[in-house]
């Protein structure tokens, strides 16, 4: 039974929820191996036609869990250290490689690992409290998990750099100009909206959708796996810097980091 990821199937569609709403639904190694256990659960189960991710609480994501030891840990061995940061990636390619069409429903803030999750998916439909975007580089850290090519995806090498080199949460408004978003409904309506766009994918053809949704992602992701291993490299590179090191102890401390170059 998982603890952090369930799932509820209705007709032909599966609801796969984030309920870790006491920590604002922070992502830790738990729960991304509960996700890609329920995409090889997805990927056995024919008779559903569409996948909506969701959360529960106001928050969809603030990100992946900065207490939790695994990968954060100075304790690990390099080796160690680099299998557990790789639980991101993985993660990602199976939540991109669920064979049905997979619609996420965001609201209020998705942050790093949240906005991860949300690119991974087919189309994401927001709330208009939603703020998204990509903290890493504020506390001194690459974004990794291979996400920079859903991102780049979605909307273009300039906006890329805007949203994850700046670390600033844009508005639903905003990112529905800039094609990351599909659609922005108000709060209560998120559910219906969601399921409404899932129901309209599940009454299409399976055989001919699934395949279409494959082929596009394997042509817009073609380079993705060839380059984007390095991402892990660059991770453990930058969290040994003393900006690494400042830049969590100010998270904590809430407060202005000094920053060296170092």
């Amino acid at each position: 039974m998982n603890e952090f990821v369930h799932v509820d199937i209705s007709d032909t569609i599966a609801t796969v929820s984030l309920q870790r709403a006491s920590r604002r639904n922070a992502v830790n190694q738990q729960m991304m191996r509960e996700l890609i256990g329920v995409t090889q659960r997805l990927n056995e189960n024919t008779a559903v036609r569409a996948v909506i991710v969701r959360a529960e609480g106001e928050d969809f994501s603030v990100g992946a869990d900065l207490k939790d030891s695994s990968g954060f840990s100075g304790d690990d061995t390099l080796l160690a250290a680099r299998r557990n940061a790789e639980h991101g990636a993985q993660m990602m390619h199976a939540l991109r490689d669920i064979p049905q069409p997979t619609v996420c429903a965001v609201q209020g803030i998705a942050t790093g690992a949240g906005t991860c999750i949300a690119c991974a998916c087919d189309f994401r439909i927001a709330a208009d409290n939603v703020r998204m975007g990509f903290g890493e580089v504020r506390i001194g850290m690459n974004l990794m998990w291979n996400a920079i090519p859903y991102v780049v995806e979605l909307v273009g090498p300039a906006r890329a750099k805007r949203l994850i080199m700046s670390g600033k949460l844009m508005s639903a408004v905003t990112l529905l100009g800039w094609g990351m978003l599909d659609e922005v409904c108000a709060i209560e309506d998120l559910p219906n909206q969601a399921e409404a766009l899932a129901k309209e994918y599940a009454a299409l053809p399976p055989i001919a959708v699934q395949m279409i949704k494959r082929s596009v992602n394997r042509y817009s992701q073609a380079l993705a796996e060839a380059v984007m291993h390095m991402d892990t490299d660059q991770w453990l590179l930058t969290t040994h810097t003393d900006d690494f090191k400042e830049s969590i102890s100010a998270f904590h401390d809430k407060r202005t980091p000094k920053l060296t170059g170092n």
